[in-house]
């Protein structure tokens, strides 16, 4: 494949360099000559780099211009992908590792591409456009590498450049471009640089230009799909995420080896008081008996609050400091409440200034711990805890918290900030519960207090998910739904094209 595109490099080249000397020495040919000969260099490039084989229609590629790691839904359309048969070149930066089951699956190939930073001279804009071509660069170089695909799928946001490079590279192989809209990205933009800013609106009308032109769109809700139709004249498939079958409820043998693995590096995890047994192994929510084995969780633990977050402007963690803070309150007035152990984990860009407000806070009954966890001890943590808490408001008000729909697998209680359409998520009083402030959230967490020691989940009103999401084949949601799912392996690959060359769309809704 590099010599068919080197080959292509130079049929370019050979045709720029007659193109300029018949722009120099033929008389009266002004532009033409230039502009007729770049014009058949790219379609002679295009031939070559069209050519295929047997193998080329169950190849897909899926393209992230982030870290894959943390894009679960995008390691989601790959296993699914490789369970149907196709063998998957996942494109993406290498910060964190991805799950254990993508590692593993033999029909997914890794393309690890470096996230790069631009000129850091000069002003700010001179180092965005710098960033911009040189990432231009680099996936222009992977994608034409890589042996020819029938299909490249690429999450959005983030898409400049990926959504314009990964147009051209379809147009000139003969691939079909498939975007998975999760959010927009001029609106995630808007939030720290305002909805006047020149680069906003540029990021505005560049989505809306290359939006378009993909041969099949996926969203996340109805309300961004009714939003795409409407406003971007694309019609959209609503695939709803759903929880992979690692998130479940974790048994309690599991809970005791993580927390003491976490209680190593994390003092909020230790046992409080000194074990007198030396045949006893203890953390500050469970006992391991080491001469039977025998694990019990303690009768007088902490609740286990969990929330994680990438730390950015779409994200209001001081409402969630806020309602800790009156949960201390609530127990040095004498409420008969558990102390809090509350986990924020992830990573990103604001998460120092919360940690200095964090720091700043004088809290007894509450403990605070921010680790980073690996992708194999989320979802075991997820499963351990008693309650958890999404702060996620839609920069655009179309898009859907994922974290919420690993809480569900996992049948743990869920509290969520209000955003336009999260209806399509979380039914208040049904499924979770559903605040505006960080008064709403203290009086949630004083009313449940730790659900999992009281009342069965269904008696809380937090019925639990027991769909089979790897045969679920499109229900998703609430009862009679009929969107896809992203983890259903008869809906998630709807949009592909057949063996022979037909475009296979089944509309799910």
């Amino acid at each position: 494949m590099a010599t068919r595109c080197t080959g292509a490099a130079i049929l370019v080249a050979f045709a720029v360099i007659s193109s300029v000397s018949a722009a120099l020495f033929a008389p009266g040919s002004g532009v033409t000559w230039p502009v007729v000969s770049l014009a058949v260099a790219t379609g002679l490039a295009s031939l070559w780099l069209r050519r295929r084989d047997d193998g080329t229609e169950r190849r897909v590629c899926v393209l992230v211009l982030g870290d894959l790691g943390r894009s679960p839904r995008m390691q989601y359309h790959a296993l699914s992908l490789s369970k149907h048969g196709y063998h998957v070149t996942f494109v993406g930066f290498s910060e964190t590792k991805p799950h254990e089951d993508v590692l593993r699956q033999e029909r997914i190939k890794m393309e690890p591409i470096r996230e790069v930073k631009g000129v850091q001279v000069g002003p700010k804009i001179f180092t965005y456009v710098t960033k911009v071509i040189l990432q231009t660069l680099q996936l222009l170089l992977v994608l034409l590498k890589m042996e020819t695909q029938s299909h490249i799928l690429m999450q959005n946001p983030p898409g400049l450049p990926g959504m314009a490079v990964a147009w051209l590279v379809c147009v000139l192989r003969g691939s079909r471009f498939v975007v998975d809209w999760h959010n927009y990205g001029f609106t995630i933009m808007a939030l720290s640089l305002g909805a006047a800013h020149p680069l906003v609106r540029l990021a505005k009308w560049y989505e809306h230009f290359f939006g378009p032109l993909a041969a099949h769109s996926l969203c996340v809700t109805a309300a961004m799909k009714d939003d795409l139709q409407k406003n971007w004249g694309i019609g959209a498939t609503t695939l709803y995420d759903r929880p992979a079958s690692v998130f479940r409820e974790t048994p309690v043998k599991r809970r005791h080896e993580l927390f003491v693995r976490l209680a190593d590096a994390h003092l909020q995890f230790q046992s409080s008081g000194c074990e007198e047994d030396e045949r006893v192994e203890g953390t500050a929510f469970s006992v391991r008996d080491l001469s039977g084995d025998a694990v019990t969780l303690r009768a007088e633990r902490p609740a286990l609050l969990l929330s994680s977050t990438s730390w950015t402007e779409d994200e209001d963690f001081s409402v969630l400091l806020d309602a800790l803070e009156d949960y201390e309150g609530f127990i040095n007035a004498g409420a008969a409440l558990p102390p809090l152990v509350c986990v924020i984990t992830g990573r990103g860009p604001q998460k120092d200034h919360y940690m200095k407000l964090i720091d700043s806070l004088r809290l007894e009954h509450v403990k605070i711990c921010t680790p980073w966890l690996e992708a194999e001890d989320y979802p075991v943590l997820l499963g351990s805890a008693d309650l958890g808490v999404c702060l996620h408001k839609s920069s655009s008000g179309l898009d859907l918290p994922m974290k919420v729909v690993d809480m569900f697998g996992c049948c743990l209680p869920v509290c969520a900030i209000h955003f336009n359409c999260l209806h399509e998520l979380v039914k208040h009083e049904e499924n979770g519960l559903i605040f505006r402030d960080s008064q709403e959230l203290a009086e949630q967490l004083k009313s449940k207090g730790r659900p999992s020691l009281c009342l069965s989940l269904s008696s809380q009103g937090f019925p639990p998910q027991t769909a089979d999401w790897e045969t679920s084949g499109g229900t998703c949601g609430p009862a009679g739904d009929r969107a896809g799912t992203t983890t259903g392996t008869r809906t998630s690959c709807h949009w592909l094209r057949r063996p022979d060359g037909t475009f296979n769309h089944r509309r799910q809704d």
